[in-house]
């Protein structure tokens, strides 16, 4: 939390669909009318004049526009924003532009002007090379579009390129999660993210699972599933530093890491959070949350307002420390104990001894010599239940 560096979080609420397992804070746009994307671009960099003040003197590491669907945005409004961005803060080197893409001809037209704006990573919505899978998922493209953004994106010159993969979908067996993979590895991405599908209340699939509509790998399959997810990727030079995330050595997210890290991120635009330092009256920082609705956001940023949905939340004592040991153990790397100890005046067994206990006892979770502690290989397939004991 003491970091000097900053990260910031763009978050563009826009999609030609809503795929029916999203939760987050999207509208339907299509196509995006030039007058709503020029006022959204606005109101964004409104928002950063308003919020800079509280990152004052901090080095821009990544920027990261997020969705819904940031690529939909024009080369020239995602210019602009990578350029204010740069001009709000000093950078210390190259910084990590991140653009979260969907396959789709639009799109695709739009890489090198991408490039040309300053992205320098491609997160790519795959999610499979299986268009039965696609279809049940609701997702506007298919297999082969996939293949032909990804093409296009080293076309353009992208070297930084990240796939998402969804396993555990409807209807979706191991032998169709076996050809994503192999599909995966072949087309030697330098970064996934896999996740399991998850059942939000409120979308359409939270509620056709409700009714007994919806049908799902059962558990044991499903964690089948991510086992070989693990060994297939891990195998094939992509080492895991995050449950969900993996890497060749150098292509870590950097931008993410920040998170699990309890990094300062500033967060801009529809339903964004921000990770703020500490500070005055928040001794272990505070989160702050922007509004979900585009319209009330559009209406507060144009009228000089903060778009906050509540106060923020200052972190407590015992908040920060469950947030920093359920967050450090999402990581290869797992909860340093030292580094624990010296912002919150003692090791983690101090705390959770009990809890600890019983977790190494039950080889959910591996304690080195110092104290520290990470997930055992059993551990990371039952991690919600671990995390539960710290929070």
């Amino acid at each position: 939390m003491d970091d000097p560096s900053l990260g910031v979080y763009l978050h563009v609420p826009f999609c030609e669909r809503i795929c029916p397992y999203c939760d987050f804070a999207v509208v339907r746009a299509r196509p995006l009318a030039a007058e709503l994307e020029a006022r959204y671009v606005a109101a964004l960099r409104a928002e950063l004049a308003f919020q800079r003040a509280g990152f004052e003197g901090r080095q821009l590491e990544s920027v990261y526009l997020g969705g819904g669907t940031p690529s939909l945005l024009s080369a020239q409004s995602v210019a602009s924003l990578v350029a204010a961005l740069k001009a709000a803060f000093s950078r210390a080197g190259e910084i990590e532009v991140t653009l979260e893409v969907n396959p789709s001809t639009l799109e695709r037209e739009r890489l090198p002007a991408f490039r040309e704006a300053g992205i320098t990573r491609l997160s790519v919505g795959i999610q499979s090379f299986d268009d039965t899978v696609l279809r049940r998922l609701g997702r506007a493209h298919r297999a082969e579009e996939g293949r032909r953004t990804l093409a296009a994106a080293r076309a353009a010159g992208f070297e930084n390129l990240s796939l998402d993969l969804i396993f555990a979908a409807p209807g979706q067996d191991e032998a169709a999660l076996a050809r994503d993979l192999d599909e995966v590895i072949g087309l030697a991405p330098e970064h996934v993210s896999t996740y399991g599908l998850t059942l939000e209340s409120g979308t359409p699939f939270g509620r056709a699972a409700g009714r007994g509509q919806l049908r799902l790998p059962d558990e044991d399959v499903a964690v089948r599933m991510l086992e070989a997810t693990f060994e297939r990727l891990e195998a094939a030079g992509l080492a895991r530093y995050e449950i969900s995330n993996f890497a060749r050595p150098g292509f870590e997210s950097r931008h993410n890491r920040r998170y699990w890290e309890r990094r300062p991120v500033l967060g801009l635009g529809v339903g964004a959070f921000s990770s703020e330092p500490p500070g005055p009256g928040a001794a272990h920082g505070s989160r702050r949350a922007n509004v979900r609705d585009l319209a009330l956001y559009l209406a507060r940023v144009e009228q000089g307002e903060p778009a906050d949905a509540a106060p923020r939340e200052v972190f407590d004592a015992r908040t920060a420390r469950g947030e920093a040991a359920f967050l450090a153990l999402r990581t290869a790397a797992g909860l340093k104990a030292k580094a624990f100890a010296a912002e919150f005046g003692a090791l983690p067994r101090t705390f959770w001894g009990a809890e600890i206990e019983s977790l190494v006892t039950s080889a959910l979770m591996i304690e080195g010599p110092d104290g520290d502690l990470r997930l055992s290989p059993r551990g990371l397939l039952l991690s919600d239940s671990v995390f539960a004991s710290f929070v």
